[in-house]
């Protein structure tokens, strides 16, 4: 074989591992841009339900001398939840663990606040706040929906860039394995319901 068919095949060696490393590179951009418009999905819902609480401690306040202490814990869970916010290029196990802590915190006293409210059936009559219960419930199953779609994502991007030959490329430009939605522990048993309001 002659020197310059040598040089060719060479050359034409190195332009298919460039395309070919172009490829992969481009799949894990786009992967990676797909995680972080979900996960600006994500954020955007669980905004949707912190603008909604305002309303409904005002609410919830003009309609009865209502549990201060209660009211409380929901604007306080509301404004740390509202605080805590994520690179979207940073999301890792522990950033997701402690996303969820603080909107789990804010769930569970929006939760207490739901159970309260059973006391006073003049607020249970109340149009404004119905409206507001319906608008919230409303949110959570879009919470729900987007944080599935969020882990789908997060799935498909992980199981490309974990896989060989992906999986050098990714470590060479920096693709980090991205964390996911997690259930709250104990979330696989059933809830004890006490209708005991004493």
């Amino acid at each position: 074989m002659s020197k310059p068919a040598k040089i060719l095949i060479v050359v034409a060696a190195i332009v298919v591992l460039i395309a070919i490393m172009a490829g992969i590179y481009n799949k894990m951009v786009k992967l990676d841009e797909t995680v972080q418009q979900a996960w600006a999905q994500v954020e955007n819902v669980y905004q949707r339900r912190a603008d909604l609480i305002p309303n409904l401690v005002k609410t919830v306040q003009g309609a009865a001398e209502f549990e201060k202490g209660t009211l409380e814990s929901v604007v306080n869970a509301r404004s740390k939840a509202s605080s805590m916010q994520i690179d979207p290029s940073n999301l890792t196990e522990e950033n997701i663990a402690k996303f969820q802590q603080v909107q789990d915190e804010l769930s569970s006293a929006l939760n207490r606040l739901m159970v309260v409210v059973e006391r006073y059936p003049e607020l249970k009559a109340n149009q404004n706040f119905l409206e507001l219960q319906a608008q919230l419930e409303g949110t959570e199953n879009r919470i729900a929906v987007e944080r599935k779609k969020f882990n789908e994502t997060v799935q498909n991007y992980n199981t490309v860039i974990r896989r060989f030959p992906n999986n050098i490329f990714a470590g060479m430009f920096n693709f980090d394995k991205k964390g996911y939605f997690k259930a709250k522990e104990g979330a696989e048993n059933a809830p004890e319901v006490d209708f005991n309001f004493d």
